[in-house]
């Protein structure tokens, strides 16, 4: 797999933050962003209850915890404007990448899937953040370890996605 993101080549000069996570798995990439986007174990869904106060506190837009249907292979979108899970999509090459936004008043979080579409395909999931002001950063870097934790066991589950289907 590639170890460039071309896909990402006019955002990644103006992000504050990228982080790539990799995986691998006998998937498609809509099984795996399927898989990825609609893991919320328990804990998960804690961190997000601490989320809210952080939100209130920081006086961010988006306080709430976010809408945790699963989404289905064949439910995930490539369509720019519309939703997968909490997502904007931005934009997508099925088969190949997807690009998903989020923003709010203290940044901007962009969430790429890319893959080689071999078969076990190589996925990489990246996240770009762009700060928007100070409490961006200071709320980005009080989440930081958690967003680790939580992105890799996203991966694992985008994964393993075709087996609970």
């Amino acid at each position: 797999m590639p170890t460039t993101l071309h896909e990402l080549d006019d955002l990644i000069p103006v992000m504050d933050e990228i982080d790539v996570k990799t995986a691998s798995g006998d998937v498609t990439l809509r099984q795996f962003v399927a898989g990825a986007l609609s893991h919320s174990p328990l804990w998960v869904k804690g961190l997000f209850a601490i989320r809210i106060a952080v939100a209130t506190v920081l006086r961010l837009e988006t306080a709430t915890v976010p809408d945790s249907r699963k989404l289905r292979p064949e439910t995930v979108s490539f369509t720019p404007g519309e939703k997968d899970a909490f997502f904007t999509v931005m934009r997508g090459e099925e088969d190949h990448y997807l690009l998903l936004k989020i923003s709010d008043n203290h940044l901007i979080g962009y969430l790429a899937f890319i893959t080689d579409n071999e078969r076990p395909a190589k996925f990489q999931v990246v996240t770009l953040v762009q700060f928007l002001r100070p409490a961006g950063r200071f709320y980005y870097n009080l989440i930081r370890p958690f967003h680790h934790v939580v992105l890799l066991s996203m991966c694992r589950a985008g994964e393993t996605s075709h087996a609970k289907r």
